[in-house]
């Protein structure tokens, strides 16, 4: 029986080599994440956060951190995260939120909050196509799964969208632009676990809604 409330985070993150001129901001941004995930497990008691970070490109596709307690998680640096190669994104996509799904099936009272983040479209994959990836999604919409995809260099609206994802958000592959990006995101996740410990349903158009303040220069 569930103590707490479980938030699964499931983190793609694309590790093509076109990710190399961000890597160093790229790193910087997934360690704040995990710090605002950390905070909100201290904010919200209630709550119990698990991460999952996987990283791919066309050398395969890595389970970095596994559905480990948030609280149990160190930063990550350079040695972990090497952009090289292409971007099969629906097979990093279907194998990470098919296991997920494996995972809510011990837990009765949860949300899963899932970011997709990619400087390009997919290009490489083979076990999984756009039709199957949106099926897969819609149906764990209905599921207390939250889907947001971040990219850059492509349309990135119409690709979500295609994928039946809702929640978009577009940056320049650039320092300025990814930190603003990252800011972004955390406040959103923060709005996210709010909506979560108040038991409202998290609207899906809604998760990047603009926040009223900016990060500082």
């Amino acid at each position: 029986m569930d103590t707490k409330h479980s938030i699964f985070n499931l983190i793609i993150l694309d590790e093509s080599g076109s990710m190399q001129s961000i890597k160093q901001v790229i790193i910087n941004g997934f360690n704040e994440v995990v710090q605002t995930i950390k905070n909100a497990s201290q904010k919200f008691p209630e709550q119990q956060h698990y991460v999952t970070f996987v990283t791919f490109n066309g050398n395969g596709i890595r389970v970095m951190i596994d559905n480990q307690p948030v609280e149990e998680l160190s930063q990550i640096d350079a040695s972990k995260y090497n952009p090289d190669a292409m971007t099969p994104l629906y097979d990093a996509m279907g194998i990470s939120i098919s296991k997920q799904r494996e995972y809510t099936q011990k837990s009765t009272e949860y949300n899963v909050l899932v970011t997709i983040l990619t400087d390009g479209e997919e290009n490489a994959s083979k076990e999984y196509n756009g039709q199957s990836i949106k099926a897969l999604v819609e149906e764990l919409k209905q599921k207390k799964w939250t889907f947001t995809y971040i990219g850059a260099n492509h349309d990135v609206d119409k690709f979500a969208r295609s994928l039946s994802i809702q929640n978009s958000m577009t940056f320049q592959a650039n320092e300025k632009e990814t930190k603003e990006m990252f800011f972004k995101q955390r406040s959103s996740m923060d709005r996210f676990m709010t909506k979560v410990s108040a038991k409202q349903a998290m609207a899906e158009d809604d998760f990047f809604k603009e926040d009223d303040e900016t990060p500082k220069a």
